[in-house]
């Protein structure tokens, strides 16, 4: 009697694979899953029960249970362990069979990983999926990049297992070689920013506001039934009011401040960077994951400016004016947060919007924006009610560089930038730390502007380094030989 074939074969059976491979099955698709972890192989077996569903830790005998042509995921951690896997599978592939990386690796790799593949008619996707543990099983936002012809050839089962938003699935085709796993990295990216946004406001109601933990679960609860709708506002309502499992605090209180990354955040800076897409929002998150991680030397830093012996040098200067309560009313502070974030969210979409529409153009991967703001209504991390916004947005100006170039949301910005000014203004009196809402004011400012002092900049260039300068009165490049100071 022949043994059983399967549709889909699934490499990494940890939290994100497995569930992964009950949301295919429930779709009507047989999965065979593979683990060299033989708990995970047990841990899928036990789980996997009547179903059709299959765990080996047996690498060749996992893939000769699949259907051929064969369709392979793998959901492994990004980098080498990504090649270690493709080189083990090489050997035993057949030409026409298609490997999904659904990790989150960078994009660069997945162009190299595709070019090394076709070498062998082997097809290669890369693609982002978003969602954690709960998408993973009931229906993440993904975001696939490759040829159309491959994904064609799975996108029945990508509809079936995604999000769906008005009945509309939360997936399409992105665009060739890396474009999926570019658009999860600014995806990534723009997580960064919101979190690190809502984390700002967090502070400045629980340090100067005084709000305690059931105070902020209303707040942020009434915040997300309004035009913060979102699932990072829903989540941080509801972890505000989680107890802690080991005292009878909240568990809130109990974890450390002390932030981690997995890297994706700063591969968006980094690429923007290159590309000279300004992202200031996201790349402050970045930066004060990092600050929050120098838990120790934010200590020693504390201590030393807090000397009393420093009063001397600003006599001026309150020592305990840092975390002060504010001199304005609660509702007052709470509105005006309330505009701030609204505010600050719409720049950093925008920043992660103008960074995809300069790597559609310098990367050739011809992204539809519309598409991507729809797939991102539903399932991942950074849904949201702005991204229908967004989605119209782009679905009037298809090319467009800037969603500050909108009229709707350009209005919406000055509308609630009232709300940002003044939340900054009370947040630097108690000095509350809000770098990215700073950031998301001096960005929309700086837009705002027709003249910045750029001029003097490259004035300066010139100065020392005969870099040249472009005139407002003639075109060309110019130098001058400035009347130098001796050194």
């Amino acid at each position: 009697m022949a043994k059983q074939k399967y549709d889909y074969g699934m490499i990494g059976l940890g939290t994100m694979g497995r569930n992964l491979v009950f949301n295919i099955n429930n779709q009507g698709f047989s999965v065979a899953g593979f683990d060299k972890d033989m708990s995970q192989v047990e841990l899928l077996t036990k789980e996997a029960e009547y179903r059709t569903i299959s765990a080996n830790h047996q690498l060749n005998e996992f893939v000769n249970s699949l259907k051929l042509p064969r369709v392979i995921m793998l959901m492994v951690p990004a980098g080498e362990i990504v090649d270690e896997v493709i080189h083990e599978l090489l050997p035993l592939l057949a030409k026409n069979d298609l490997l999904i990386d659904c990790g989150n690796s960078h994009f660069t790799d997945t162009n190299a990983r595709y070019d090394q593949l076709a070498k062998s008619a082997i097809h290669f996707m890369g693609v982002g999926i978003s969602g954690g543990e709960s998408g993973a099983r009931h229906g993440p936002s993904i975001m696939p990049g490759g040829s159309k012809g491959d994904y064609e050839r799975i996108a029945p089962m990508l509809k079936s297992i995604s999000a769906k938003v008005q009945e509309e699935p939360c997936v399409t085709w992105l665009g060739p070689g890396s474009a999926g796993h570019y658009v999860k990295m600014v995806h990534n990216g723009i997580e960064y920013g919101l979190m690190q946004l809502i984390s700002e406001a967090y502070h400045l109601l629980k340090k100067a506001g005084g709000k305690n933990n059931d105070e902020l679960h209303a707040i942020f609860s009434k915040w997300n039934e309004g035009i913060l709708q979102s699932y990072l506002l829903e989540i941080t309502a509801d972890i505000f009011i989680q107890k802690d499992e080991l005292t009878s605090n909240r568990l809130i209180d109990m974890i450390l401040d002390r932030a981690h990354q997995n890297g994706t955040g700063g591969w968006t800076s980094q690429d923007a960077m290159c590309l000279q897409v300004p992202i200031p929002v996201i790349d402050c998150a970045v930066s004060v994951r990092d600050l929050s991680a120098n838990k120790d030397t934010r200590r020693a830093v504390q201590q030393q400016l807090n000397d009393p012996k420093l009063k001397m040098h600003a006599p001026e200067f309150k020592l305990n004016a840092p975390e002060s309560k504010f001199s304005v009313k609660t509702n007052e502070l709470t509105q005006q947060l309330e505009q701030a974030l609204y505010f600050s969210m719409i720049i950093t979409y925008a920043q992660g919007m103008a960074l995809l529409y300069a790597a559609s153009k310098n990367y050739k991967y011809d992204l539809k924006l519309e598409r991507i703001a729809g797939i991102w209504r539903g399932g991942c991390i950074i849904r949201s009610g702005l991204l229908d916004d967004i989605r119209s947005a782009f679905s009037n100006q298809q090319d467009m560089a800037n969603l500050l170039m909108d009229n709707e949301l350009s209005k919406k910005l000055i509308t609630a930038q009232n709300g940002m000014r003044k939340v900054i203004q009370s947040g630097v009196e108690a000095g509350i730390p809000i770098p990215a809402m700073m950031n998301s004011l001096a960005y929309f400012d700086s837009y705002r502007c027709g003249w910045l002092p750029a001029n003097l900049v490259q004035a300066q260039r010139d100065y020392f380094g005969a870099h040249t300068y472009e005139r407002t009165d003639e075109d060309g490049k110019f130098h001058t030989h400035w009347s130098q100071r001796k050194t």
